[in-house]
C-alpha cells in the first residue's frame, strides 16, 4: 500500500531511504534543516528549512497527512529528533528513527571519551594541534583553547569568527585513507577529534590509528526512546507495515 511518508534529515542514509521508499511505492518527502546552502538532494519531494518547533511540525504533519515519520537526522540533532516525538505524539503519527550504530573502538584506536565539544576542548593538552572534524556548530567550545593549535575541517566556512592561526579545510566527505593519512602528516597532527556519527567508519579513525594519534570522540546526545533500526532495509520493511 502507497503511504506518506516524512523523512527528517538530509543525511546520506536519509537519502538513500528516499530513494527505497520511493522505488517501493511510497510517497516521500524529505525535510532538510537548510544549515548547508548546497546539499546533495535526495529523490522525491524536498522541503528546506525548519518547522518553527514541534507545534510547527504537527501542523505540517496533519495539512500533509503523513502517515509516518523517519527520524533520520543526524545522530547529533537532538532538538529535531525530540521535537519529532512530541509532533508525533500530538498528532497520533507513527515515528520511527533510522539510526547507524555508534562507532566501537578497535585493537589499536587511543580514545578519549567526552560527553559534548566542550568537554573535548577541556581535554586537549596544552600544545596540541588537533584536527577537529565535528563540523562548524560546535567550533565555539574550541576558540577559548588559545594554547592549542586547531586544523578545523568542515564542508562550509564556519559561521563565527575563529582565533588568527587557525587552519580551516572545506571538503566535502568521503575521504580516503591515504588522504587522511596525508593531511594530519602535513598538518602534522597530534589528535584528531570527531563526533561518534556512527555508521560504516570513517577513514580518519583508521589513519589515526596507523599514526598513533590519539582520538577524543564525542558521544552521542541522549535522544527520545522510539523504534530505532539500524539499516535501510529494515526502515524500509517498518514503512510497509503502516495501516
Amino acid at each position: 500500500m502507497r503511504k506518506r511518508i516524512l523523512i527528517l534529515g538530509g543525511t546520506r542514509d536519509a537519502r538513500e531511504l528516499a530513494a527505497r521508499l520511493l522505488a517501493d511505492g511510497h510517497q516521500v518527502t524529505s525535510s532538510l534543516a537548510g544549515v548547508t546552502s548546497a546539499p546533495v538532494l535526495p529523490a522525491g519531494d524536498v522541503r528546506v528549512g525548519g518547522f518553527g518547533g514541534a507545534r510547527g511540525l504537527a501542523a505540517f504533519l496533519r495539512a500533509e497527512d503523513f502517515e509516518m515519520v523517519i527520524d533520520a537526522a543526524h545522530p547529533f540533532a537532538a532538538r529535531i529528533s525530540a521535537n519529532a516525538l512530541a509532533a508525533c505524539t500530538e498528532t497520533g503519527t507513527r515515528l520511527v528513527r533510522l539510526e547507524r550504530p555508534a562507532w566501537q573502538a578497535q585493537a589499536g584506536d587511543r580514545w578519549i571519551g567526552a560527553a559534548d565539544a566542550a568537554a573535548a576542548a577541556a581535554c586537549l593538552e596544552t600544545g596540541a594541534r588537533a584536527f577537529v572534524t565535528i563540523g562548524r556548530k560546535d567550533l565555539a567550545a574550541f576558540c577559548q583553547r588559545r594554547d592549542v593549535e586547531i586544523v578545523a575541517r568542515m564542508i562550509e566556512a564556519p559561521g563565527i569568527a575563529v582565533p588568527a592561526g587557525w587552519r580551516i579545510v572545506l571538503a566535502r566527505p568521503p575521504f580516503s585513507l591515504d588522504e587522511e593519512i596525508a593531511l594530519m602528516g602535513r598538518q602534522d597532527v597530534t589528535v584528531l577529534v570527531s563526533k561518534n556519527a556512527g555508521g560504516e567508519r570513517p577513514a580518519k579513525l583508521d589513519a589515526a590509528r596507523e599514526l598513533g594519534l590519539p582520538v577524543v570522540m564525542i558521544a552521542r546526545p541522549v535522544k527520545p526512546e522510539v523504534p530505532v533500526f539500524e539499516t535501510i532495509t529494515d526502515a524500509a520493511i517498518a514503512a510497509a507495515g503502516v495501516g
